[in-house]
């Protein structure tokens, strides 16, 4: 009986120590916690910039053998960056945007490489909100030329037994235009107004600029003024390299981002000219279809229209046809590998 009970003794002492450990235990870990919940926490360092990058290669081919329709065999090979900043800070707010396109295509009816797409086009917006809602002040900058020489390419003579050779269709070939020839340069100061996310209305009443041909032999094409009256109209270099203009400025900008996958931009832009007020504006209109049907693979649709009253779209040395002025349109449709990097900072 005296075990027995010293047994049970020794249990309960055991349970006794084991229970007073276990509450110093807690006491600690509350008194760690509340140590912890007394530590301020480091603010997060604020994100005024969003930066996304789309870039896209894309490739084409056709090969035809024995075809009756006829046709020729060709390649083609183009890229594209699009380069958007975003800034956004109390009353701040601006939008930075470069656009880079090339390509170029081989087509077995000619042995030399053709370009077929070429641009450079940054444009700034930026703002200043004003006591108005949804309207800024505002004052937006543009830059658009290309990289390098695009051709007219012509067909070389032949006596139809000696095929002509590379150097006679690169002699057959007539310069269009090349960098900056033409350039175009504005700068416009007046109001943005942007009454919903996707839409935007640029106002710039006070808008300078200037047009840059630095090719002479292009400079009639692109309207550019003769140094001086009398001058013969025929010789490049009696044309004025840049000629300055001042107006006004209206360009609206849509987007719509209808998912994760497929999106829609356009811009039109109209600019007249104060110094020739008889001169019709000049428009430009750009639009751009991306849908993405892959994590890496995209159908993009892009169209390029301009008008500019100024600019000689026939010229009557071709076809002793007058002079002529039109509409310039130019679309692609392409297929290829796009990736995207997106981040704040």
């Amino acid at each position: 009986m005296k075990k027995l009970f010293l047994i049970i003794g020794l249990t309960v002492a055991c349970f006794t120590v084991q229970a007073q450990n276990t509450q110093e235990a807690a006491a600690e870990a509350a008194a760690a916690l509340s140590a912890a919940e007394d530590v301020p926490e480091v603010p997060q360092k604020p994100r005024y910039w969003d930066t996304v990058l789309l870039t896209n290669i894309n490739f084409g081919q056709t090969y035809l053998s024995q075809w009756a329709a006829g046709g020729y065999n060709n390649v083609s090979l183009a890229g594209n960056v699009d380069l958007t900043n975003k800034f956004e800070k109390g009353k701040l707010l601006g939008v930075n945007r470069l656009q880079l396109d090339y390509g170029f295509l081989y087509s077995a009816d000619k042995p030399i490489l053709q370009k077929n797409k070429d641009r450079i086009y940054f444009e700034a917006k930026w703002g200043y909100e004003s006591p108005v809602k949804n309207i800024a002040y505002s004052a937006n900058f543009d830059f658009k030329t290309q990289f390098d020489n695009n051709y007219a390419y012509g067909t070389p003579a032949s006596d139809g037994e000696v095929e002509p050779t590379v150097q006679d269709w690169l002699n057959a070939r007539s310069l269009k235009s090349g960098f900056f020839a033409p350039a175009y340069i504005n700068l416009g100061i007046g109001a943005l107004w942007t009454p919903a996310p996707w839409f935007s209305l640029n106002v710039a009443p006070l808008s300078g600029g200037a047009v840059i041909v630095g090719i002479p032999e292009l400079r009639k094409t692109y309207g550019m003024d003769l140094r001086s009256v009398g001058l013969d109209d025929s010789v490049g270099e009696n044309y004025r390299p840049v000629r300055m203009e001042f107006g006004a400025q209206i360009k609206a900008d849509m987007a719509w981002v209808i998912n994760d996958v497929f999106s829609y931009t356009t811009q039109a832009t109209l600019f007249y000219n104060y110094l020739t007020p008889k001169v019709e504006p000049r428009i430009t209109w750009d639009n751009k279809i991306f849908w993405k049907l892959r994590k890496f693979f995209a159908l993009t649709l892009s169209t390029n229209l301009i008008y500019d009253p100024r600019v000689i779209v026939r010229d009557s040395n071709k076809d002793g046809k007058p002079d002529t002025k039109g509409v310039q349109f130019k679309e692609f449709l392409e297929f290829g590998f796009t990736y995207t990097i997106s981040r704040k900072h």
